[in-house]
């Protein structure tokens, strides 16, 4: 705190200190946190998101040479609609250790702590604070959402990770040209490189890929045109190259399949939870790219903030979720550590003089400064305030062990809720004490897995077992740990299915001649006609509980 000035004695320059330590406990609290929930599900071996699994098969197929992009019409009725470099990432660990899942859970993991790298260093660059970079760094990873989804094997927070390491780079690189008065042409190709990585990790990161040559083209439009045209052409090469590789499939898969209907009110319900969860990094966010478009040019990083929150809106649609506002998340993540900044930098230079220089619509204005030391103790004991209130309002924790389960009730928060397991082809169940609470409301994601969800995967995997034939399953690891084929992506069947994509005859076959011993459900997504069919071919034979689902395991009348 350079401009508390020593030699002053008064002890309310210890406030602002003590106020800071408290932030920074919070939020590597936090980070501790979110590590345990992360190592919790390294060593769990099934589903935890219903998702992983077909993740795994998706890299499972690259390992082998093979494209996941398939014929969906013949068995074993598989195909996915995501792209591949995330899953190419992790063939290494799946050649050195098979399929497991903590191969892709790791590297996910990862892709978060150099998201919240690039953030704080972001923030370093422009504001020299060591302190306000970890804090902003840290403040992403205790997003509610990044906590939830970032440990999972799945491909979205690996694309905000390229998307990140993108628009920093992109920002530091204009800045340092136009100080220099020279231009880094290969710092600008690792741009682009970054930004295709983005893309054919997870298609929603058309967005970023508009800031960045919308930024551009407010900056320098004949260079944007110049790197837009080759960026566009490699894109577009790449998409024809798969395309042909697979027949079509790549199109039918990753576009037809993944225009979803927008589900009625879920895209104003999670706006409404992401601003109630972030409002104090948002609505700082939000000021300081409103300050930047009255007072001085739009920063990258403002363009990239104003993109991804109206990008969210695609959260709306039937399989989005929350997720898809971690993009916006990151990007008020720093464009907080800038406000804050630029504040405490302008105070410190203004540290001497009696008045303080305001600039508002081009006219400057010169406003009284308190005598003392009460400025800047102010200003800094905002700054963490602001933080600590952040923390709170986006609380979540296990209390699956008495240490933390303790900290919750000295924080006078609750230590449980109770959820009844979700039962779609069962009757319903009372609720159950989860120890798991979260700001974000009821969840089933965010519980460590335990013992007894390990247990109950083993006691699914020995009932399919004793059949010869993979399962007709909703989830991909039970037949991935037998090493038995994996049938069809029931999420991805009923996307096809709804736009007349896919023929069911052959599927639809093998299920009236019984031919799967055995038939796993836990959501219902198969298409209409499939659940039909295996409601009159099968019946329920045993109900098993894990990580608060109850599967159907199903057997031939």
């Amino acid at each position: 705190m350079p401009f508390i000035k020593q030699e002053n004695q008064s002890p309310l320059i210890w406030l602002p200190r003590l106020l800071l330590v408290l932030a920074l406990l919070a939020f590597v609290g936090y980070f501790i946190v979110y590590a345990i929930y992360a190592f919790a599900l390294f060593q769990f071996p099934f589903d935890y998101d219903q998702g992983e699994g077909f993740e795994l098969m998706d890299t499972l197929l690259f390992s082998q040479g093979e494209w996941p992009y398939r014929n969906i019409d013949e068995y074993p009725f598989y195909s996915s609609n995501y792209p591949p470099l995330f899953h190419v990432v992790i063939v290494p660990l799946v050649w050195l250790f098979g399929p497991q899942y903590w191969t892709g859970r790791l590297v996910s993991y990862l892709g978060t702590l150099i998201t919240a790298a690039a953030i704080g260093y972001a923030v370093q660059r422009y504001g020299r604070r060591w302190w306000l970079s970890v804090l902003c760094g840290l403040a992403f990873l205790a997003s509610n959402y990044v906590y939830q989804v970032g440990p999972l094997f799945r491909q979205h927070m690996f694309m905000v990770m390229f998307e990140t390491l993108a628009v920093v780079l992109l920002a530091l690189t204009v800045d340092r040209e136009e100080k220099e008065g020279r231009r880094f042409n290969g710092r600008f190709l690792i741009v682009m490189l970054l930004l295709l990585s983005a893309g054919y990790t997870k298609q929603l990161a058309y967005a970023t890929v508009a800031a960045v040559f919308i930024f551009l083209f407010l900056r320098q439009p004949k260079r944007a045109v110049l790197w837009a045209v080759p960026f566009a052409a490699v894109t577009g090469l790449i998409y024809l190259w798969i395309d042909w590789a697979t027949n079509g499939m790549w199109t039918l898969n990753t576009i037809t399949a993944n225009v979803n209907p927008i589900v009625p009110g879920q895209m104003e319900g999670l706006y409404r939870q992401w601003f109630r969860l972030h409002m104090i990094i948002t609505v700082v966010a939000a000021l300081y790219a409103f300050y930047q478009l009255y007072q001085e040019r739009l920063s990258l990083f403002t363009v990239w903030f104003g993109l991804a929150v109206v990008n969210a809106a695609t959260s709306g649609t039937w399989g989005a979720g929350a997720s898809y506002f971690t993009t916006a998340i990151a990007a008020s993540c720093i464009l907080t550590g800038l406000a804050f900044g630029r504040l405490l930098n302008w105070l410190e230079r203004h540290q001497d003089d009696r008045f303080l220089p305001v600039t508002f619509y081009g006219r400057i204005w010169q406003l009284p400064k308190p005598a003392g030391p009460l400025l800047p103790i102010g200003a800094y004991s905002l700054v963490a305030i602001l933080f600590l209130m952040q923390a709170d309002r986006m609380f979540h924790m296990p209390t699956h062990t008495p240490t933390l389960e303790r900290i919750a009730e000295l924080l006078g928060k609750e230590t449980a809720v109770y959820i009844s397991p979700q039962t779609s082809c069962s009757a319903p169940r009372p609720p159950e004490r989860i120890p798991y609470v979260d700001s974000a409301g009821v969840s089933l994601l965010g519980r460590p897995p335990n013992a007894a969800d390990t247990a109950a995967g083993r006691q699914i995997v020995a009932l399919i077992a004793e059949g010869e034939t993979a399962a007709f399953a909703e989830d991909a690891g039970f037949n991935l740990y037998l090493g038995r084929d994996v049938v069809t992506n029931p999420t991805q069947l009923l996307n096809l299915y709804h736009y007349g994509a896919v023929d069911l005859t052959e599927m639809l076959g093998m299920l009236d001649r019984q031919e799967f011993d055995t038939v796993v459900l836990r959501a219902q997504f198969y298409p209409p006609p499939v659940l039909d069919m295996i409601g009159q071919r099968y019946e329920t034979t045993d109900l098993v509980q894990m990580n608060g689902f109850v599967y159907c395991v199903m057997r031939p009348r």
